[in-house]
This record gives C-alpha cells, structure tokens and sequence, in this order.
C-alpha cells in the first residue's frame, strides 16, 4: 500500500460527514416514488423534515450499521487477514436482537435480520449470508451496499483490497450482485481519495467485478444513457426505471435499481455535492441509503470545501449521529469522532502511528469546521483557528444577558421525548451516559473578552431529575483575563441516581460582549454512582437492554428474565478500566447468573457468575467462553447475595458476601463497562454501585 494522502485524516471525516448528511436528508421520505417526491418536495436540494413534520436528526441503521460494523477490524487488531466469520462475529456482539441497527423485519423478509439469525444457530460467515442459503432474492438486496463505506476509507488510493474487504464484510449478510455493488461502491470510494475524475472512478469500480454480471451491464447502459441525454437526468433515471426497476429486481429493497441511481446520479451530478444529492434524491426509491452512500462518496472526492460550497449542510446537524448499540456508552457521537475512529484504523493498516492530537482529548475539534456536538444557548458556537494557530470550538457572547450563556454537546439522550420517538421508529437509542458521577472533566478554555474585562466561566453538566425534567449543576467558577489560558477541572458529583445528559461550558454573567475559545473537552477515571430504581423513566432508559423482559413495574429495581442463551443488561462506557462493581443479586429459576466488568458488547465481557450445578466461575466471554477461575458454591435459589467484582489491570476478583472469594489473572479486556447477567431464568437486583478500586 503506497503512503497516507497528507490530507487522509481530513478526507475522512469529509467522508464520514458526507454519509451523515446524506442519510439526513433521504431518511424522511424514504420508499417515496420519483413522481410523489416531485409533486410533494420538488427537487430534494436541502433537508426536508421540516416539510414532513420529523426530526432531523435521527437514529438510523445506515449510519449506525456503517460506523459499527468497521470495528471488527479495530476489535480483530486491524488484521488486514480479517476473515468473515470475525466480521460476523462482530454483529453477535454489537447487535441486540430485535433492538439495535438492523431493521428486523423477519427471517426471508430483512436479509440483515435472516443472516443474524444464521449467525445465531452457529453458522458462520460466509455462509450466513449466502445464496446457497438464503435464496437469490434475500441475499441481493442492498445492504451489503449501504454498510461498506468504512471499509474503503481504511484503504485509501487502494481500491482492489477496498473492494476485498468489501467482499468480506457484505459476504456475512450478502451474496451475488449484492456483492458486486458492494465492491464497485468500496472501489470507488478508495480511489476517490487521489482521483477525482468521475469516469475513472467509474472504471475503477467496474474493474472489481465480473464483465457478466448484471451490474456490469447496467453501469455501461447508464454511461450510455448518459452520454445520450446529456444534462437531462429525469431521462436517464426514465431508462434505469424501465430496464432495471423495482418490478424486475424482487425483494424489499434490491442491490440493482439502486445502485443504478448512485451511478446515475455521480453522472449526472458532475462532480457537485449538492447537485449529485439532489439528483439521487429526487430520484427516489432507498433515498436514504442511497443518499448516504453517494454523500459519503462526494465528500471523500471533494474534501470539507466540496460540502462547504453548497448550503449549509453542516450547521443543522452540528456532526451528531447515534449509534445505538451493545456498546453502552458509544451510543451519542459524533463525525469527528467515528472519523478519528477510521482513520485510525487506516494508520495502522499502512503501518503509520496513530493521529492524536490536543492530549487525545474526546473533543478536541482538529476539523476545519467541526463543533462534535455542541450547541449554544444564548451564544453563537463555531470553529475557528486561534492565535496560537490550534483549531478550537468558538463562543461568542453578547453581555448583559439575564439567560445563562452555555455551550453544551450530548452524552446520553437529549430528553425523554427524543427517547420515545426514537422507540416508536423502531430505531431506539438505546445507550448509557457517557459522563458519569466520580469522573473528572477538565477543559482548557482561552477568553478573548474585551480588554480589562475578565470572564467568568465554569463547567457545567445537564442532568435528568424524577420528573424527566433537565437540570443545570455547575462546577466551580474560575476568572480568566483577555488573553489568558485556563485549565479547568471538576469531578462530577452524585445525581441521586438520574443519568446525565451533556456536559459543557458555562459563561457566567458577562458585562460585555466577548469570545471564549475552548480548545478541547475530556474526562478520565473510574465512575462513583450507585444505581437503583427512582422517579421517573430516564434512571432505567439509561441501561442498554440485552435481555428478554426488563422493566421498571416490578418491586425491584432489576428484574431479568431471558429465556434462551445469556442476556445482559449493560450500563457504562467501553472507556473504563480499572474499577469495582458490587449488587444484589437474587436468581430465582435461572442456569447463570451474576455481574460483569469490561463490558464491550453482548460477547465480550468478563463474568463473575454462580452457576446452578454448583459452582462459582469467572468467566471470559470473547469469541467463545473460557473459565479463568472456578470453586465450588452452592447456588440456593430465591436467596439474595451481595456479589463484587473488581478489576484492575490483569486482575479479576470477585466474592460473595465478603466472605467467599475468587481470583483470575486475564489480559484479553483492557476496558468496558458493567452488567447484570442472566442465562434461561430470572434473577432480580435492588441497587448496584460502581466505584474506584478501594473506595
């Protein structure tokens, strides 16, 4: 692999923000025909929601499939080998059956949804998604395309292992032409990131696939079709709708017609962001995926400026996406963060350190534009480049202000209504908080106020109360000069339980209008929360459900009952990692049950567990199950006992009741959060506290 563009990282997140806003703006009216668009929107050449009365922002399985299933090469040691039963073992770890990511439309309905359930009964990928066993229809359909974007942003300029990695990652859910677009999308999309002629890109794609497939064929008989109608796109999109539509490719959502409109409209749009969205929007069918698929294309081939040139695409959504997933505490984040994320990946692929800037700082806001997240209350946010020459999140003031001025970026659900619309989409943001009581957040902050008028400012969090209400806790106030630096550091204090929901910065009365510049945004160390049932409905949403029944209407706080396999239920951040957990734990009729620590999914955990034939097990789960430790104890059913789990460094220990306890030496899981398990049976649990090590 030839060397890293010098713009590679930037190109990324372009990348990456090119998907988000393109699914934005083709989710509201997906599955919409060309001629209902035209009648109802007229040309889709800016966001739409607001016409159909959504949100804009939303949980989505195109973005949260995409930046998702690309960990498996960061979980698999960016392996460049990385086998497709790895990939598929990496949906059984992320996905949450019928909650997270996929649409779950049923086994030989969502070929997504049939390949989990192949993944479940023990077979492997590639044979989970294959045509052999699941039929040309299932296996043809599109998401092996909508997936595989970050796929070919590890590979820049390197289209042939793009398409490769293509081929394994689809290969999990996918078969035949489904494969074919997958690969000449990934092709096209590595390649995008050192030639931006669109007709090479075009030839670079088709190289990847086999001269009979039909994909081949539509792709020349687009060229054509565009050669002959020249500016007029609606006559193009008239051929592909005759010869390669929705009535001749069965399914749901088949690979063909839209793929059609992602080369169609790449044609067409002439190497313009706004105009190719436009094109392949209006078009209709997948809009969505398609959208997303081609933004991400775009914005990897025409860079920040390329999406900069048009509207503002960027200020609306401020980089958020929502990846909702067994990985509790990744379930808010942002473009910059999924870019660093694989872009990082694409370093190590190439054999190049790691980009890390500002300390590692969470936010640190290093793309020209980029705010991750924040927004302003009473006060302008933005990106700008200082004096120093950093780039770093702007706030601009006006004085003499009664309302609190605020900069503010989400770590958990922004409100319980957000919540509950995401629930009835079928897409449901299921995440823990990410900030939590006990870490400390520390932020260097520079003022620009005017000279001789220093600034107040602090930090600041949102959390949630027992009416579901947000409220404001501010941490200590600090004085800075024009011109000065401060570093500010606060350790969260309890909230009674309630999850926070962002984290900020907060200007404190000014006289007079003024700029604050944070440079970055971080927070480090164990949590020190107890969590158990209280008022309200956000303490229990704050749980990622990986179990059958669990909810808040019994006597206890936790109540589990899965029926088949393990089921856990997962609170915390994949960013922790030395820390002791400790809950009641009651199993009733159950086979396992018990606490984990180092959480990173539905498989992979370690496991303090009591066993119903008689034994006490610390347990590894990754990629199978491996008991590190085991003695003998006698499981009584309906008698509560007070487990704790503790992890530091490579060493697991666990007890009950302080009395009997059990040791292991592992160093597979270096960090993740906890949760309460539970295998065929019912277990129940009053209060559960995590704590630094020797609290």
């Amino acid at each position: 692999m030839s060397a890293l563009p010098a713009d590679y990282d930037e190109r990324v997140y372009a990348g990456v923000l090119g998907k988000i806003i393109g699914v934005y703006l083709g989710r509201p009216f997906e599955g919409w025909p060309n001629a209902m668009i035209e009648e109802r929107l007229g040309e889709v050449d800016y966001y739409v929601h607001d016409k159909v009365g959504v949100p804009l922002i939303v949980t989505d399985d195109d973005i949260s499939g995409t930046y998702t299933f690309i960990r498996a090469l960061e979980d698999y040691g960016c392996d460049p080998q990385i086998t497709p039963k790895q990939i598929g073992q990496t949906w059984l770890n992320y996905l949450i059956k019928e909650r997270t990511v996929l649409w779950w439309g049923g086994m030989g309905n969502s070929t997504e949804h049939t390949a989990y359930l192949r993944l479940q009964q023990g077979i492997d990928a590639p044979m989970s998604g294959s045509m052999e066993m699941n039929g040309k229809v299932v296996s043809e359909q599109i998401g092996a395309q909508i997936f595989i974007d970050g796929w070919a942003m590890v590979m820049p300029g390197d289209p042939e292992r793009a398409a490769d990695f293509a081929r394994r990652a689809g290969s999990v859910s996918h078969d035949g032409e489904a494969l074919y677009g997958a690969q000449v999308l990934a092709a096209m999309e590595a390649q995008a990131f050192v030639e931006q002629d669109i007709n090479t890109l075009l030839d670079t794609g088709v190289a990847q696939i086999p001269k009979d497939s039909v994909l081949y064929r539509m792709i020349g008989d687009i060229r054509d079709w565009h050669a002959k109608h020249g500016d007029d796109w609606r006559a193009t999109f008239r051929e592909i709708q005759s010869n390669y539509g929705y009535d001749k490719y069965g399914g749901n959502c088949h690979m063909v017609p839209n793929h059609g409109l992602i080369v169609h409209s790449l044609l067409h749009g002439e190497g313009d962001f706004q105009k190719s969205l436009m094109i392949v929007n209006t078009s209709g069918w997948d809009t969505d995926c398609n959208s997303g698929n081609l933004g991400c294309l775009m914005g990897i081939r025409n860079g920040i400026e390329g999406i900069n040139e048009g509207p503002d695409w960027r200020g609306p959504i401020a980089d958020i996406c929502y990846l909702p997933t067994a990985d509790a505490g990744s379930g808010v984040s942002d473009a910059a963060t999924q870019a660093r994320r694989i872009a990082n990946m694409g370093r190590n692929l190439a054999g190049e350190k790691p980009s890390i800037s500002k300390d590692g700082a969470r936010f640190r806001f290093e793309f020209p534009g980029s705010v991750q997240g924040f927004r302003g209350d009473n006060c302008e946010i933005s990106n700008d480049v200082m004096s120093t020459g950093n780039r770093s999140l702007k706030i601009n003031y006006e004085g003499n202000s009664d309302i609190p001025i605020r900069a503010m970026t989400g770590v958990f659900v922004e409100s319980r209504e957000t919540a509950k619309y995401f629930e009835q989409r079928g897409y449901g943001l299921m995440a823990s908080p990410s900030l939590n009581p006990g870490q400390t957040v520390s932020t260097t902050v520079v003022s620009q106020a005017p000279e001789n008028s220093s600034v107040e400012v602090a930090i600041c969090v949102r959390a949630f109360n027992k009416d579901n209400e947000l409220t404001y806790h501010q941490g200590p106030i600090q004085t800075i000069k024009p011109g000065e630096t401060a570093h500010l550091n606060w350790t969260v204090p309890d909230m009674d339980g309630y999850p926070i929901s962002a984290v900020g910065i907060e200007v404190i009365d000014p006289q007079d209008p003024g700029v604050v510049f944070m440079e970055r945004l971080d927070w480090q160390g164990a949590p020190n929360v107890r969590l158990s049932k209280r008022e309200g409905s956000m303490w229990h949403r704050a749980w990622v459900n990986g179990i059958d029944q669990y909810a808040p209407r019994y006597s206890e706080s936790f109540r589990l009952v899965h029926n088949i396999g393990t089921g856990l239920l997962i609170y915390g951040s994949r960013d922790w990692t030395d820390y002791q957990v400790s809950a009641d734990v009651t199993p009733h009729l159950v086979k396992r049950s018990g606490i984990a620590v180092r959480v990173q999914g539905m498989k992979r955990y370690y496991g303090l567990l009591m066993h119903r034939d008689g034994l006490l097990q610390i347990v590894r789960e990754y990629d199978g199950t491996t008991v590190l430790a085991e003695i003998p104890y006698p499981m009584e059913l309906y008698q509560t006992v007070q487990l704790n789990f503790s992890v530091e460094g490579t060493k697991l220990k666990g007890s009950i009741d302080s009395q009997i306890v059990i040791e292991a030496d592992d160093r597979m899981l270096s960090e993740g959060a906890i949760a309460l398990v539970v295998e065929e049976g019912r277990t129940a649990t009053q209060a559960v506290e995590i704590q630094p090590i020797n609290q």
